[in-house]
């Protein structure tokens, strides 16, 4: 696809919110282009793996001198629980944005996310969180898990956690595979949606300047 617009062959019409204001406040906030093919290697991350099938449906690249940011739209199928009357199991289709940024350093594989007050209590009992001792705020407010905690600890540099702090909502999943993050909550696209997610991505690529 060459122009700044959404693939919606077979979307379901979401009301106020059209696909086109998505990709216009996109434009307007950054100076956005469509890429190739990238791989993203989007199998790599657990948050992913829950459906039964995700594909990229559209691309935008957010241009930055410090290296691009992406903004994926993807096409979800996720199995359901319910069988219905022919005994099969269900699926339930989803167009989801999801934001995409390259890292300076090597997190290792890392999940960030809002901490919850059943967090706070398996904490107690089970002490696997990253808990930075010399950012007490942002401990208190993320739940961080690692499969190397010294690379992790090393990577997350206080620009990094700011970067993160800035999010206002508390309803995205990020995950780290070594130098790819990807952030996103498995809602729906919107423009308020996507914009909140391209803002986090675009101010990382920033921070590798």
């Amino acid at each position: 696809m060459n122009s700044l617009s959404v693939d919606a062959t077979g979307l379901p019409y979401i009301g106020k919110h059209p696909y086109d204001t998505t990709c216009q406040r996109l434009r307007n906030r950054f100076r956005i282009e469509v890429p190739g093919d990238i791989d993203f290697k989007l199998e790599q991350f657990e948050t992913l793996n829950h459906h039964h099938a995700v594909n990229i449906r559209n691309t935008f690249a957010i241009k930055n001198p410090c290296g691009d940011s992406y903004v994926l739209l993807l096409d979800t199928d996720t199995e359901t629980s319910a069988i219905n009357q022919k005994n099969k199991i269900q699926h339930r289709d989803t167009f989801q944005p999801w934001a995409l940024a390259y890292l300076k350093k090597d997190f290792g594989r890392v999940v960030i996310r809002t901490e919850t007050i059943m967090d706070k209590i398996r904490e107690m009992v089970f002490p696997i969180e990253l808990d930075l001792k010399e950012d007490k705020a942002f401990s208190n407010r993320f739940y961080v898990l690692t499969d190397d905690r010294h690379k992790t600890e090393a990577a997350m540099t206080p620009e990094f956690r700011a970067a993160i702090m800035s999010i206002k909502k508390s309803d995205f999943v990020i995950e780290i595979y070594e130098h790819t993050l990807i952030i996103g909550n498995h809602k729906p696209v919107t423009p308020e949606n996507t914009l909140y997610l391209a803002d986090f991505v675009a101010r990382l690529a920033e921070l590798k300047c």
